[in-house]
């Protein structure tokens, strides 16, 4: 059984990030995104107007939370082979309701990816109050090019 790590939050968190789970590489080295090939990096750079891959691990959670962002993920728990969504098995959801509503700036939840956003709207189901923006996945198993991943990851700049 695999697990999730512990949101990456703040109070004043005003847009939440969500993948599904992290994937093997990520697991291993207990961080979010460790993959070199995953674009998250990058695409929450852009995001933000700052690059953050030349900075250590924790420097890039500083620079997103000093910038309203969170990060967590939808899954709380599975089994999973390799590190594909498609291969997620038995499991159970995160608890995104409770965790919204202990984030009073919240404006939107940004998924990462089509698992993330299927579970994760779900559990959102009846939240007017927050924007649900469904972005394409920074894995590098989701191959469209970066431009058209990053064009669509800007519009989460509104939520800033």
């Amino acid at each position: 059984m695999q697990h999730c790590f512990p949101p990456v939050i703040r109070p004043d968190t005003r847009l939440l990030l969500l993948g599904s789970l992290p994937g093997a590489m990520s697991l291993a080295a207990g961080r979010y995104y460790a993959n070199p090939r995953n674009q998250f990096w990058r695409l929450a750079g852009a995001v933000i107007g700052r690059e953050l891959e030349s900075l250590d691990y924790e420097q890039r959670l500083d620079a997103l939370l000093a910038a309203g962002i969170g990060l967590w993920d939808t899954v709380a728990s599975a089994t999973r082979e390799g590190s594909l969504d498609q291969n997620i098995k038995l499991h159970s959801a995160s608890d995104l309701g409770s965790l919204a509503a202990g984030l009073p700036s919240l404006r939107a939840i940004g998924f990462n990816g089509g698992k993330s956003a299927a579970i994760g709207r779900k559990a959102l189901a009846g939240r007017d109050d927050l924007e649900l923006v469904d972005l394409p996945s920074s894995s590098p198993a989701f191959t469209i090019p970066f431009e058209r991943k990053r064009e669509q990851w800007l519009a989460l700049r509104e939520f800033l």
